[in-house]
């Protein structure tokens, strides 16, 4: 077959044209452990071959705050967010003095990589674990007959031509409609895209999973196993249907707990009230979703909004002497340190240690659904994460300091297709 010479240019970057279908995977919440144990324990044999033999196993950073919304989109744009400005999962408009979520695709700065290749002529499917990330990853794209696929395993019972691309998605896959709360709602995923790459072929495919299990089961228990199992098992089948496969994560995961299993949490707001009384601070929280059951809406990461007039070197001298307290930033050396944009957070910028997560207030806080020990993430300790191809790599020698926004770059530049 004759290689196409065409290149696409979005953000800065010149991607080559795929040769072979092209899938990406967003493996939510997978620090390296979870598959170098798997493979350990005998229970991933395609990853087995693969790093061993037949591909390339590397590691990168991820963006911090290690969180799902700023780095799936950095994943898809092919930069920091800086430059596409989504800095979290939810952020306070101190304009509008409204908290909201990070889900609204006009909050988008920049187009995506799909963006770029439909326009060039590539079918284009993309499916994500939570509709929260759906709009975002779609944005811009035309949806509908003969154009993008984009739609969410939690809402696969709902999706029509118009919204999604697609129809009767529950019959194609053959699987009932998982609940969020389950390793099912990923396994959805690799099932429908194992079944679109049968039949429609996409030239490039973004699979994002959910840490739902990632925040239950350690690495190399025997939940995490029995999830890289089944994921390692769809993979496979995608490898043999001609797919060149790039794997990252957008965060990875620690245990965020006390020797007894209670969180082990600094309480932000409450602490902020003593040392400089209460109304003269806003404590966000850019972990917090719709879906806190299994983390409490708390993460190793936050930012805080001032009142003027509040000594804000003194505060920060103060909360970086505090137990837990990873390092304390001024907006502009956060987000310099980062690469985040400067209007979307506060006035201060934290981080915690890696057994530490940090919360608001502790009666805003429910922890009634966290049914095993706090797992949880944002922190710079969780910015370590896999970046796996299963082609071999070249040309990337020279880079030290890989980003897991660089896995399209090196899926479509630097694999032999």
């Amino acid at each position: 077959m004759a290689t196409d010479n065409r290149t696409i240019k979005v953000n800065d970057r010149t991607y080559r044209w795929p040769d072979a279908p092209v899938v990406i995977v967003c493996i939510d919440g997978s620090e390296p452990d979870y598959i170098e144990q798997a493979i350990e324990a005998g229970v991933m044999p395609w990853m087995q071959k693969l790093v061993e033999n037949s591909g390339s196993d590397l590691r990168a950073k991820c963006v911090v705050p290690s969180f799902t919304n700023p780095n799936n989109l950095s994943i898809v744009t092919g930069v920091p967010p800086s430059v596409h400005g989504i800095c979290g999962n939810f952020y306070y408009d101190r304009e509008n003095d409204v908290e909201v979520m990070m889900n609204e695709p006009s909050l988008l700065r920049t187009p995506t990589v799909f963006k770029a290749f439909q326009d060039g002529g590539a079918k284009i499917a993309i499916i994500t674990a939570k509709d929260k990330l759906r709009r975002l990853l779609g944005n811009e794209l035309k949806i509908g007959q003969d154009a993008a696929i984009c739609f969410s395993s939690e809402k696969a019972d709902q999706v029509s031509i118009e919204e999604n691309g697609i129809e009767n998605v529950l019959d194609m896959v053959g699987q009932p409609l998982p609940s969020v709360y389950s390793a099912e709602l990923s396994e959805f995923i690799f099932a429908a895209g194992v079944k679109l790459m049968e039949t429609v072929r996409p030239d490039i495919m973004y699979l994002s999973t959910t840490d739902y299990i990632q925040h239950k089961f350690a690495p190399g228990s025997d939940g995490a196993n029995a999830f890289y199992a089944m994921m390692d098992s769809y993979w496979a089948q995608l490898d043999a249907l001609g797919a060149v496969i790039g794997m990252t994560a957008d965060h990875g995961m620690n245990a965020k707990h006390n020797a007894d299993g209670t969180p082990n949490v600094i309480y932000l707001q409450d602490l902020l009230d003593k040392l400089i009384g209460p109304e003269k601070s806003r404590v966000i929280l850019p972990i917090t979703d719709p879906y806190v059951v299994h983390h409490g809406a708390l993460g190793s990461y936050a930012t805080v909004y001032l009142e003027p007039g509040v000594d804000q070197s003194a505060l920060i001298e103060e909360l970086t002497a505090v137990e837990g307290m990873e390092a304390v930033y001024t907006n502009q050396q956060g987000c310099d340190e980062f690469e985040l944009a400067q209007d979307r957070m506060g006035d201060i910028i934290l981080v915690s240690k890696t057994h530490c997560v940090i919360g608001t207030s502790e009666e805003r806080h429910d922890l009634s659904g966290l049914e095993v020990p706090l797992r949880s993430h944002g922190g710079v300790s969780e910015q370590r994460v896999p970046l796996i191809f299963n082609r071999a790599v070249n040309g990337i020698e020279n880079r030290s300091d890989l980003r897991n926004f660089d896995v399209f770059d090196i899926a479509l530049n630097h694999t032999t297709h």
